[in-house]
């Protein structure tokens, strides 16, 4: 059965949305010289300290792999630091440095305006549906796995 042509609206909608946001994000960060994927693994270090390489791929929606060679970009500018889990050593913990935490905060700031940019025209109960209707969404795609 095909799907109907709301479903569909509201997908496009959303693929529109994710695509204009990452641009915006990525437009903002290169003047602090951070990409979206960087940005997104500061603030999820910042959120989670400790987090491996693998908790940080699932956090940040992109593969291991892809998180292997932000997280050396991010270590070679001297943005996070790794060490090995004092419990399970094969783990290597990643926090954020001193440097890492200045630029996230600096980061932050230019996300923060883009996303207040994005929902400016919405009054409060407007965005509160508008989060919960986009939850309802993921949570009803999870249940697909």
């Amino acid at each position: 059965m095909p799907a109907s042509p709301a479903v569909l609206s509201a997908a496009d909608a959303i693929r529109k949305i994710q695509h204009s946001l990452r641009l915006a994000t990525d437009n903002a960060l290169r003047s602090v010289n951070l990409t979206a994927p960087q940005y997104f693994a500061l603030a999820a270090l910042a959120a989670q300290p400790g987090l491996s390489g693998a908790a940080l791929a699932r956090r940040c929606f992109v593969t291991p792999q892809t998180m292997t060679g932000i997280v050396a970009n991010l270590a070679g500018a001297g943005l996070i630091s790794r060490q090995a889990d004092p419990e399970h050593g094969r783990i290597i913990q990643t926090n954020l440095t001193r440097d890492g935490t200045r630029l996230l905060e600096h980061a932050r700031a230019r996300v923060e305006k883009i996303e207040v940019a994005m929902v400016g025209d919405l009054d409060r109960a407007e965005r509160e549906a508008l989060a919960d209707l986009l939850l309802q969404c993921a949570d009803a795609l999870a249940q697909l796995k």
